[in-house]
């Protein structure tokens, strides 16, 4: 199972610390694209190798870059003039046997089918083929890659020396700001407010008791008549915001919504489409959420992009959503555990169900030691470890967030 180091954390829990810094890329936001077409195209591969040789080949196609357009919104219209540009970059397998055929992958369809159908699921006013174009440069994968996927083999090795972090539970300002972009993209929202757009951004600063939320949400052009129209649906934005942090957390929320705007000026913020990537905002794959859904500068957390890698031996991906398991697991069934992190480490050329190390930092309540948690915390991680390779079928499945 490799190293396990299971120690006591001596600091204050995250919640009762001074200063607290969260954010959240929304839906539209060009980072959140990039990431959801690199893994669109990631579970697509999975299936046609699935149905085609009966397993799933190597892939990585964790490299896309969305390149803002040029748009002129207007009050009651306007018009995309430059398409968004959107290209996946990566490794795969485009041919293979079967039986005693040679299968060419369609690489090309299924890289700008994944890229389209994810916009045309997700967002109203983006048309797949007037505001965007879809391309791809994906490669055969290097030799020695190859031979460590092995699909032969019953345990994948790892391809790549990398770690994967997680932690549990969030806290009230993280519960806040992942709830609020899920509120405002979600179907009934969208259906009482249509010109809130899919670009959502929330942004909290938490001193003590007080959270400063800072959203910046695209408004769609054609559905905003004037600059009194806009006003008012950006007041009854932050009202209902308002209303869902009293839900949430009975912290004093102080709640703004765009505010870039200039109403003197006219600079206000409109979008054709409901994504800034239409007026010039570009895209990385791993710029955006980590895996458990925000950026989190106050958290011990990995820089992996999980977004695209294949899900049986990347251990950029499978040990994010490993370490998150632990984490949330050891939180919720170790009694005294405040607070989790876990930290997971491959090397290359190893199974994947023997880590390099796997460490847990926990943030105790008054009155455990580590020597109270430690046989629960370790039973976690072995029972976790050793069923590692599910973790393909759960990814697959859509059952973890990714980003």
């Amino acid at each position: 199972m490799g190293k396990v180091i299971i120690e006591s954390w001596g600091r204050k829990p995250l919640q009762d610390q001074s200063v607290e810094i969260v954010e959240r890329k929304g839906l539209g936001h060009p980072d959140y694209i990039a990431d959801a077409v690199a893994e669109n195209l990631s579970r697509n591969l999975c299936m046609f190798y699935k149905e085609n040789f009966g397993v799933i080949l190597h892939h990585n196609v964790d490299k896309s870059l969305v390149v803002g357009g040029r748009s002129s919104p207007k009050f009651g219209g306007g018009q995309v003039d430059e398409p968004i540009y959107i290209i996946v970059a990566g490794r795969a397998v485009t041919q293979a046997r079967k039986g005693q055929e040679t299968v060419q992958v369609p690489i090309g369809s299924l890289a700008v089918e994944s890229i389209k159908t994810f916009l045309r699921k997700n967002f109203r006013f983006l048309d797949t083929e007037r505001h965007v174009i879809a391309d791809y440069k994906i490669k055969q994968g290097s030799v020695d890659l190859l031979k460590i996927f092995d699909c032969k083999k019953n345990i994948p090795l790892a391809n790549d020396t990398s770690f994967g972090v997680g932690y549990a539970p969030h806290t009230p300002t993280e519960k806040l700001v992942l709830e609020t972009e899920k509120y405002l993209n979600s179907a009934k929202l969208k259906k009482e407010l249509p010109e809130v757009g899919e670009d959502v951004k929330v942004m909290a600063l938490r001193r003590k008791r007080d959270v400063a939320l800072t959203i910046s949400a695209a408004m769609i052009s054609h559905l905003t008549p004037d600059q009194d129209h806009y006003m008012n649906v950006k007041e009854e934005t932050r009202r209902r915001v308002e209303d869902l942090a009293a839900k949430i957390t009975d912290m004093n929320v102080d709640v703004r919504v765009n505010t870039g705007d200039n109403p003197r000026t006219g600079a206000l913020y409109l979008t054709v489409t409901g994504t800034s990537a239409e007026q010039g905002d570009d895209g990385n794959t791993g710029r955006g959420n980590r895996i458990n859904g925000l950026i989190t500068p106050c958290r011990q957390m990995s820089l992996e992009a999980t977004a695209g890698k294949n899900p049986v031996n990347h251990v950029g991906k499978i040990y994010n959503v490993l370490a998150k398991l632990i984490a949330d697991k050891v939180h919720r069934e170790v009694k005294g555990v405040n607070e989790a992190y876990v930290k997971i480490l491959s090397q290359i050329g190893r199974p994947v169900n023997e880590p390099q190390i796997t460490n847990v930092q926990a943030v105790l309540e008054k009155g455990y030691t580590v020597g109270n948690i430690a046989a629960d915390v370790k039973a976690i991680i072995d029972e976790e470890v050793a069923n590692v390779s599910k973790l393909t079928d759960i990814i697959l499945r859509g059952e973890v967030e990714l980003f």
